[in-house]
């Protein structure tokens, strides 16, 4: 029996006014005496648990003069709570900085649940790393006003700079969801200066204001069909399929990767493994396409081939100037 169960029990137990003999406890725990009196004086400690000792029964029971006591109603086995604090490690390190002071507040209170030990914050921490490349900064003060909008259903007026147009504008829009992304914040929402759907990337906010109004809720189809339909974060209705194939070595990751909901993969009989991949915008796909080099080729369709074949000898124009 796990520790938390046995003081859930404990507590259960004492609460019914009468003085419970230690023997019960040790004789249905499995435990030994010493064991049993450190969860009593845990109990006691940590918890402020009134119990005190019945020479009369040898046993515990709450103090009668003392109020009703319960244990916190949020509690947790071991198990779930390895789960949380290694949850607890993921947020932390998911954008460093971005919600240290929300999720400080929440450590602290996790850090008085636990022994210092295996279960302890500090040695998740150690024990949990995760890496994050490639992220880039946005303002806390911005994420914590967008989501508060994404939840209440409220309008937002955002400055958004577009790095492809190199130009800035502001616009109204009725947050729908926040996207994590190769370790990026996205925003799906209706655009209502382009009455259409649109999405944001949060590092692209110069500016957000809550709104009273109420948000316009799209359903959650018609976003899956406008911007989950195609490859990558940028929106549209897969309109293309592109035909990779990898080689016999790359295979060996390739087939167990998901690019795609919907994409179709088949083993060839030389090892290879070709790979089909709905698409609108080409522009992330060409990126995850080059960065594979001479282990993938473009079968299909034609334009794409000859893109990708265009930039890899624009690369190569790069090391014949030496």
């Amino acid at each position: 029996m796990e520790r938390t169960e046995r003081f859930y029990k404990i507590c259960k137990e004492l609460a019914t006014g009468r003085s419970v003999p230690m023997a019960r406890f040790l004789r249905e725990f499995e435990v030994t005496r010493a064991t049993y009196h450190r969860d009593i004086e845990y109990l006691k400690d940590r918890f402020n648990a009134p119990i005190e000792y019945d020479r009369h029964t040898h046993g515990y029971r709450f103090s009668p003069d003392a109020e009703r006591f319960e244990l916190p109603g949020l509690w947790f086995t071991a198990s779930e709570a390895h789960a949380l604090l290694t949850f607890e490690q993921l947020l932390t390190e998911l954008q460093p900085g971005l919600l240290n002071h929300i999720i400080h507040p929440v450590h602290q209170k996790l850090e008085r649940l636990f022994d210092k030990g295996d279960a302890s914050l500090n040695e998740v921490a150690r024990r949990i790393r995760i890496l994050s490349l490639g992220y880039r900064d946005i303002e806390a003060n911005y994420f914590e006003l967008i989501s508060h909008a994404v939840l209440t259903r409220k309008r937002l007026t955002i400055v958004f700079y577009n790095r492809e147009r190199d130009e800035t504008t502001t616009r109204e829009i009725s947050p729908q969801r926040l996207v994590h992304y190769r370790d990026n914040w996205y925003l799906d929402a209706y655009d209502h200066l382009r009455s259409d759907l649109r999405t944001f990337s949060l590092d692209g906010m110069r500016d957000v204001r809550g709104m009273a109004t109420i948000a316009r809720n799209i359903s959650a189809s018609r976003l899956d069909s406008k911007l989950g339909g195609s490859y990558g974060i940028f929106a549209g209705q897969a309109t293309n399929l592109a035909v990779l194939r990898f080689t016999a070595f790359r295979a060996r990751w390739i087939a167990r990767e998901q690019w795609h909901p919907e994409q179709q993969g088949e083993w060839q009989e030389d090892g290879s493994y070709v790979l089909k991949i709905p698409y609108a915008d080409d522009r992330e796909l060409l990126m995850d396409i080059l960065k594979y080099g001479p282990e993938v080729e473009v079968l299909a369709p034609k334009n794409l081939r000859a893109r990708v074949r265009e930039m890899l000898l624009e690369a190569i124009k790069q090391y014949q100037k030496e």
